[in-house]
C-alpha cells in the first residue's frame, strides 16, 4: 500500500537570493549587503539557470512539486529574474499539479503594488512576509528597517496580489512577557494570515547578537520564561483555529500548510540553487546531500566550471534514515516507524520504548510521532533516542 505521506519522486526547488538591504543582528544565513550590484546579480541569475539545467541532467525526468525563493531577501530580486527562473523550472520539470505552490520571502520595506503584481504574474502565488514583530521597540531591537504600521501597509498590498500569505515572527526576546506576546499574536491574526511561523529567538555566536551575548550586554529569557512564551504561542494560535503541523509552523487548515516545507520534512528531494543553497537528491538510488559554494563569485565560477557544489555527500542508509527521522518528528505527521529498524532501534525496547512509556513519543498507524509533551523538548527527545 502506498504511503500517502511519501513525497515520491517529485522534486521541490529552493532558490537562494543572498542580497539584503541590511544584515539583521540575529541572522546567520548566507547573506550579503545589496549595494546595487546589478551586474553581479545578472550573472547570478544566469548561473542559477545554468545550475538548474545541470541538475535536471543529473536527476532525469521528474515532476516539480513546489518552488521556494528564500534568502537573503528575494523580494529585492527583479520580478523578471523570478519569471525567467520559474519558466525554466516548469520547462525542465513539468509541474506535478495544475497549480503548484510557489513561495517568495518578502520584507515589508519592499512592498510596492507594481512589484507584487509583477511577481504574481511571474507565477508567485504565496508570499512569506518577514514581519518578525509588531511592536516598534522590538523591531528596532531586531534591527528591522520597518515599523509596525509599515508592516500593516505591506500586508494590505500583498493581499491584493497573492492568494496565500504567511507571516514570520520572532519571540523569546529579552524582557518579553507572555501577555505582550499574546497581544502581538492577536494583532498578527487580525491581519488575516492563513499561515504563521513563530520562531524562538536563537542566538548564534557569529552574529551581532552572539557577540552581545558574549559581552554580557544581551540577556535572553531564561528557560522557564521561554517555555511560557512557547505555551502562549500554542494557546493563542490553536484558539484561533491554527494547527501546529510543525514545531515552528501553524496553518489554518490542511490546505494552508506549506507544500514546499512538507516536501523537505517528509524526506523528499529538492534542488538547492544559489550561493550556499542546500539540496537533497536521490542519485543512483542513494540520498545525496548537496551544498553550493557560499560566496557569490565562487558559486558563479563553480557553475561555469561544472562544479557548483562545495559539498556532495552520498548518505549511508543509516544516515539517510536518521535525517528523515529528525525531520519527520518535527511535524504532527511524524516519521515512518520503520526508520527505527534502519537505525538498529525498536519501539518495543531501548530508548524508543522508554520515550514512548514516558509520553514523549507515540506510535500510531505505523508512524512515530512526537506528542504534545515531547514537541517542546524535541531536541532532548532526539538526543535521548539517537545517542
Amino acid at each position: 500500500m502506498t504511503d500517502p505521506l511519501d513525497p515520491g519522486t517529485d522534486v521541490g526547488l529552493y532558490v537562494h537570493w543572498p542580497y539584503c538591504a541590511r544584515i539583521c543582528p540575529y541572522c546567520d544565513f548566507n547573506v550579503v549587503r545589496d549595494r546595487g550590484r546589478t551586474d553581479e546579480q545578472d550573472r547570478l541569475v544566469e548561473a542559477i539557470l545554468a545550475d538548474l539545467a545541470a541538475q535536471r541532467a543529473l536527476t532525469g525526468p521528474r515532476r516539480l512539486a513546489s518552488v521556494f525563493f528564500g534568502g537573503g531577501t528575494p523580494s529585492l530580486m527583479r520580478p523578471q529574474a523570478a519569471a525567467r527562473i520559474l519558466d525554466a523550472a516548469r520547462d525542465l520539470f513539468p509541474p506535478a499539479a495544475d497549480l503548484i505552490e510557489i513561495t517568495l520571502e518578502a520584507n515589508p520595506t519592499d512592498a510596492e503594488a507594481g512589484r507584487f503584481a509583477d511577481l504574481a504574474r511571474a507565477g508567485v502565488n504565496r508570499l512569506s512576509m518577514g514581519v518578525q514583530a509588531l511592536d516598534d521597540a522590538a523591531l528596532r531591537f531586531l534591527g528591522r528597517d520597518h515599523s509596525a504600521a509599515e508592516a500593516l501597509r505591506a500586508v494590505d498590498l500583498a493581499r491584493r496580489a497573492f492568494g496565500r500569505l504567511s507571516i514570520d515572527l520572532i519571540y523569546a526576546r529579552p524582557d518579553q512577557t507572555p501577555r505582550a506576546w499574546s497581544a502581538e499574536l492577536e494583532a498578527a491574526l487580525a491581519m488575516g494570515f492563513e499561515h504563521v511561523s513563530p520562531y524562538q529567538l536563537t542566538i548564534e555566536p557569529t552574529t551581532a547578537f552572539g557577540r552581545a551575548l558574549a559581552r554580557g550586554t544581551l540577556v535572553p529569557p531564561d528557560e522557564d520564561r521561554a517555555a511560557a512564551l512557547y505555551e502562549t504561542t500554542q494557546t493563542v494560535l490553536s484558539g484561533a483555529g491554527f494547527d501546529a503541523y510543525e514545531v515552528s509552523n501553524h496553518a489554518r487548515g490542511v490546505a494552508a500548510r506549506s507544500t514546499h516545507n512538507l516536501q523537505v520534512w517528509r524526506g523528499g528531494d529538492y534542488l538547492g540553487l544559489g550561493p550556499g543553497a542546500h539540496g537533497r537528491l536521490t542519485l543512483d538510488g542513494a540520498r545525496t546531500a548537496t551544498v553550493a559554494h557560499r560566496r557569490i563569485g565562487d558559486y558563479i565560477a563553480g557553475v561555469s566550471a561544472g562544479s557548483p557544489w562545495a559539498e556532495q555527500d552520498r548518505l549511508s542508509p543509516a544516515d539517510a534514515a536518521e535525517e528523515r527521522l529528525l525531520l519527520g518528528l518535527r511535524t504532527v505527521e511524524g516519521a515512518p516507524a520503520a526508520l527505527l529498524v534502519d537505525l538498529g532501534l525498536s519501539p518495543e525496547t531501548g530508548p524508543a520504548a522508554e520515550l514512548i512509556a514516558d509520553g514523549f513519543l507515540r506510535v500510531q498507524a505505523g508512524r512515530l510521532i512526537a506528542t504534545a509533551r515531547g514537541r517542546p523538548v524535541l531536541d532532548g527527545v532526539l538526543k535521548a533516542l539517537l545517542t
